[in-house]
């Protein structure tokens, strides 16, 4: 991956992507899901916005994250993974970042399970905030490679695609991942609650919790705080 050094860094700070801040320090997060794969991460200085939708296919009927961030981390372009509908700059190509404050690493992965043939490539991500390391999976169904495991180490917390479909892990695949990355907190996200939209191909978060039986669940609601160090058994954490 190609880091942003020297004249590129130098613009970047002029047209407001990064800043001079230190690298973030303990301190915990709050996490505000919107739905879908939107989340809010708000802790050490920064506010980071994951995945904006449309509210279109699978994301029919919910309020579209019209929110303002530091930055936006998005798997793709892909109306339900990156629309412009949210406030701050939006990174979408894998690479290496200083943005805010924090460190941000992305690293190209098929978006489907046939090498990218059909939905091309997708960015997976990598940061620490608030004292925690996050990992980024809300829109790929790929194996992951060995680099890739590599990469992202044992995350304390792993947001990942669970409702199936062309371009996300269903609940079994998902659970392999898991179970590979062993994070300390699993935060899984496009899945459908209720009544199916029409033209989605995701379905519910159910499989994913059968597939992770004996995994403590919790249901926090719309909103999460975490603060380090997390307990080391994996623990999900089924947002709304």
């Amino acid at each position: 991956m190609v880091g942003l050094t020297g004249a590129s860094a130098t613009l970047i700070t002029a047209v407001g992507l990064a800043d001079p801040r230190p690298a973030l320090a303990s301190g915990g997060v709050t996490i505000t899901s919107y739905g879908h794969g939107a989340l809010l991460i708000q802790g050490g200085g920064a506010t980071v916005l994951l995945n904006p939708f449309k509210a279109v296919a699978c994301a029919a009927g919910l309020a579209e994250p019209r929110v303002k961030a530091d930055v936006i981390l998005a798997s793709s372009r892909l109306p339900d993974e990156g629309a412009a509908v949210a406030s701050g700059p939006l990174l979408v190509t894998p690479g290496s970042y200083r943005v805010a404050g924090l460190k941000l690493e992305g690293v190209a992965i098929p978006h489907d399970r046939f090498g990218g043939r059909r939905f091309g490539q997708a960015t997976a991500w990598r940061w620490k905030q608030g004292g925690l390391e996050f990992a980024h999976l809300g829109g790929t169904a790929a194996t992951l490679r060995p680099e890739d495991r590599v990469l992202f180490g044992r995350p304390d917390v792993l947001v990942i695609g669970v409702g199936g479909g062309a371009k996300v892990y269903t609940g079994v695949e998902a659970a392999a991942v898991v179970r590979e990355l062993q994070p300390r907190r699993v935060i899984p996200v496009q899945f459908v609650s209720g009544k199916l939209p029409p033209q989605c191909d995701q379905g519910s978060v159910q499989p994913f919790l059968e597939a992770m039986a004996g995994a403590p669940v919790q249901r926090p609601g719309r909103t999460l705080s975490l603060a380090a160090p997390l307990s080391d058994a994996t623990t999900i954490q089924v947002m709304r």
